[in-house]
């Protein structure tokens, strides 16, 4: 047997987490069963609670390879990919899964990509993501951790988040290592299963992914960027700098900073310094709801500070004075940089 068939044996089971977004799910899932058996065993959905009609289109599905689960309570992204992944391994014990967002999903040929490719030395490959139309969807750059790396220390502090992402230079260039990926397009071995165990489904909603990776990373697993594997992620585009829905201040904020306390080690107080002032300063993005982000942002502080993983999703919607459930939205939408 070659090389190449070799490389093509090996299972692989995608996983994806949704919610209220029917008609973008319906796209993914049909790029998904597009790719034959040989390619792609099984597809696991994990439904957190949709109302738009997403349970019962699921459920009139006909292909076999589809699993879906449909939690009784919205589990956050984070607790969507943890559930969706456990499952994954203990039904299929796949060599390979592969995660995304609802609207998310692999370009033509892309799990076909994936199978040509060299993993030898890898335990997760992070695929090159592209918004619909072409451009690099900037929320889904791997990344290098500057705290690790003295080139890409030096070009953060010259640069800022420029001087770790990967370039868009690199995604016409050669495969190379990073240590920090988004759940968009992230194919994860067996192996760093073994090494990293699962994503934290306390932390809701962003930065679970980074955690994963970087946690992969530190525990010795490599991470490989493959520009040869393409993914399309079909996610609106920042707008005026808020957090819509508002509650996202609390999570976005109290994840980076359990992200940024992995990341940096020592280096992490001194840091603080120029982080919190920098989030202060986006208070002017949010007029007439000002003390509500400011109640959100000192609890997510706190929070962060102490490593408090877990608060009910109700609390935090009444800090941010919502009632009732509301959804995880796109992972990264409305949600500012750093």
């Amino acid at each position: 047997m070659s090389e190449e068939q070799t490389r093509k044996t090996e299972s692989l089971v995608a996983v994806v987490v949704t919610h209220n977004r029917l008609d973008k799910l319906k796209l993914v899932l049909a790029r998904l069963l597009e790719s034959p058996a040989a390619e792609l065993q099984a597809v696991v959905v994990i439904d957190n609670v949709s109302t738009d009609g997403t349970g019962a289109w699921l459920a009139a599905q006909p292909d076999p390879r589809l699993v879906v689960v449909t939690s009784t309570e919205n589990l956050g992204g984070a607790g969507g990919f943890e559930t969706g992944m456990r499952l994954a391994s203990e039904r299929f014990d796949p060599d390979w899964m592969v995660v995304m967002d609802d609207d998310a999903r692999p370009a033509p040929g892309g799990l076909a990509a994936f199978h040509a490719s060299d993993k030898s030395g890898c335990d997760a490959i992070a695929a090159a993501v592209y918004f619909p139309d072409g451009r690099i969807c900037e929320m889904n750059r791997p990344s290098r951790n500057p705290f690790w790396h003295g080139r890409e220390f030096a070009r953060t502090l010259l640069r800022g988040r420029g001087g770790f992402h990967i370039a868009p230079e690199d995604y016409r260039g050669t495969e190379r290592w990073v240590d920090v990926s988004s759940f968009v397009g992230l194919f994860v071995s067996r192996r760093a299963l073994s090494l990293a165990g699962y994503p934290d489904g306390r932390l809701f909603v962003y930065g679970e992914d980074g955690i994963f990776t970087l946690g992969l990373s530190k525990a010795g697993g490599r991470i490989r960027f493959a520009p040869g594997v393409a993914f399309e992620h079909d996610c609106s585009t920042l707008q005026s700098g808020q957090f819509r829905p508002l509650w996202k201040v609390y999570y976005y904020h109290r994840n980076l900073l359990f992200l940024y306390r992995m990341a940096a080690g020592w280096l992490f107080w001194p840091a603080l310094l120029v982080v919190l002032p920098k989030w202060l300063l986006k208070l002017r993005h949010h007029p007439g709801e000002r003390i509500r982000f400011l109640r959100l942002l000192g609890r997510a502080v706190t929070d962060g500070l102490s490593g408090r993983m877990h608060r009910p999703h109700p609390e935090v919607l009444a800090l941010a004075g919502t009632a009732g459930p509301s959804g995880s939205g796109c992972r990264g939408d409305n949600a500012p940089s750093g």
